[in-house]
């Protein structure tokens, strides 16, 4: 059984202020000490984002659905012996999708089915999960702010 990386999703207002909290916090994940965010377990950018993301706008996933770009630690981009953590910057496309999001009971019951999470996810549990992540959405463009994805080995 190999090791489930960590991810946490959370809002700043822009890639300086996280990095100044990751450098003071060792790399620690902000969320609920500094920054308001989710804790997301196996919900990766990428991938388990992007097929919500997908699913939202019903579109089929491709890979270009979630951009992100490396917010911390920097220079760290093209190291591959660095094994984390690492924090992403969403695009403000993704924020917007997720803030704009509607008919969430039917986007639960397409994402809850989803290999990546096993096929078999509770509908309620994955509503309660979109529902936050619609709200974290949500609260980022009001204060005009970004979403950030912290993640770990």
């Amino acid at each position: 059984m190999g090791v489930m990386p960590l991810f946490d999703y959370f809002r700043a207002s822009g890639a300086d202020a996280v990095r100044r909290v990751m450098d003071a916090g060792g790399g620690r994940s902000p969320v609920g000490n500094v920054f308001d965010g989710i804790d997301a377990k196996g919900v990766d950018p990428g991938v388990v984002l992007g097929m919500m993301i997908a699913a939202i706008q019903q579109v089929p996933w491709n890979s270009d659905l979630v951009t992100d770009r490396l917010a911390w630690p920097a220079g760290r981009e093209q190291d591959p012996d660095y094994e984390g953590p690492w924090v992403s910057e969403l695009s403000t496309s993704v924020r917007d999708v997720l803030a704009r999001a509607g008919d969430v009971p039917r986007v639960a019951r397409e994402w809850a089915q989803i290999e990546e999470l096993g096929g078999n996810v509770d509908v309620a549990d994955a509503e309660a999960f979109i529902e936050s992540m619609i709200g974290l959405a949500r609260r980022a463009r009001e204060a005009e702010e970004l979403m950030f994805c912290w993640m770990s080995l």
